[in-house]
């Protein structure tokens, strides 16, 4: 398994090794962000829910301050590593556009050396080319679809919170 792995590396190119990084990035925070909101995230909404209808002035300039800082917090902590998946989301098919760039100066550079007739020897630098560029695109799409989930989440989260603090 790991022997396909590595074949795998070597075929798409340093840059493919590059993605794979930012990919183990990205699913570590995508597993962190998961992992707040199915636990963390209930729990600091009901605590401020509690610590709001525990205070005697709502309507109040003072009361309102607060309730705002209350939303402040929980947007903040909802809010925690989204900027950095979605930076991560907009780098992969970068990464995999300068994957294809070095596989073709690869091939561009077989052809100088060998000519326009030896297949076998620019099929290395196409590898190069096309492995990177689907790598990059799959982990895009994959990041694309939990950056929508979380934030999805986030908002109905928050609006729930919200209206909690009204009553």
């Amino acid at each position: 398994m790991f022997e396909d792995i590595f074949a795998f590396l070597e075929a798409g190119g340093p840059v493919l090794t590059v993605i794979l990084v930012v990919s183990a990035l990205l699913w570590t925070l995508i597993i962190e962000r998961y992992w707040f909101f199915r636990t963390k995230a209930a729990a600091m909404c009901i605590d401020f829910t509690k610590a709001w209808h525990e205070r005697s002035d709502h309507e109040g300039w003072h009361g309102q301050k607060i309730r705002m800082a209350m939303v402040s917090k929980v947007t903040v902590a909802f809010e925690e590593n989204m900027s950095v998946i979605r930076l991560l989301v907009m780098v992969c098919p970068l990464l995999g556009l300068l994957g294809t760039v070095t596989g073709m100066i690869s091939v561009f550079d077989v052809m100088a050396v060998t000519g326009t007739g030896n297949a076998r020897a620019m099929a290395a630098g196409i590898s190069q080319a096309t492995i990177p560029t689907m790598a990059g695109m799959v982990v895009s799409l994959i990041g694309l679809y939990f950056k929508a989930r979380f934030e999805s989440m986030a908002n109905k989260q928050l609006d729930i919170f919200q209206d909690r603090l009204v009553k």
